[in-house]
């Protein structure tokens, strides 16, 4: 009862979180929610038994990844977000692909609650660290550094994109020479060529 409890619980967080960080206007804020969103996943990795993929979960995504994108927002000096109308066509294929998704999960659930189907116990599986890393480093490891790469090919955008060609004069411009005030013992001597 208490696991079910947690789980609504961190579930409502995480869905709450991702719906804030959809409705935010400012990038650094919808990043602060994904991190709720990352730290309430790993509640309820922990709850299913999964510790490791629990810490995984805190570790590379609501600590690295996190850090890269709020790196990434804060390079490209993101300001408050533009809101534009919005598609037509995402409205046309969106609202009928979400009601068939609502549809289908609701079917799906009645459809199990009708034949008594137990399904799967919290904590059923066990897998060791080392089954998992066995997993990732051998059968998977093509994935694994395919995802490495894609990360840092992101990064390279990110910075490319900062480097704007459009920008005004900034302080390093060799057009602009801020000199500081001078005393008046300091001032430039005219000199006069006879």
């Amino acid at each position: 009862m208490l696991h079910q409890i947690l789980f609504f619980i961190f579930a409502s967080v995480a869905v709450a979180a991702a719906i804030n960080l959809l409705l935010q206007k400012h990038p650094i804020n919808s990043a602060l929610s994904l991190i709720v969103v990352m730290g309430a996943l790993a509640v309820l990795y922990l709850l299913l038994g999964a510790e490791f993929v629990a810490a995984a979960q805190l570790i590379v995504y609501a600590g690295a990844i996190m850090v890269l994108f709020v790196f990434v927002i804060m390079l490209l000096n993101a300001g408050l977000e533009e809101r534009t109308p919005g598609s037509a066509v995402a409205t046309l294929i969106g609202v009928p692909g979400v009601a068939a998704l609502v549809g289908l999960c609701v079917f799906v659930f009645a459809r199990t609650r009708i034949r008594g189907a137990a399904g799967y116990s919290i904590g059923d599986f066990h897998v060791s660290t080392q089954d998992i890393g066995r997993l990732l480093f051998r059968d998977y490891l093509l994935p694994f550094e395919v995802t490495s790469v894609l990360v840092l090919i992101g990064i390279m955008g990110a910075v490319v994109l900062a480097k704007r060609e459009d920008a005004g004069p900034t302080d390093r411009s060799p057009d602009i020479t801020a000199e500081a005030p001078r005393a008046e013992s300091q001032q430039p001597v005219e000199r006069t060529h006879a």
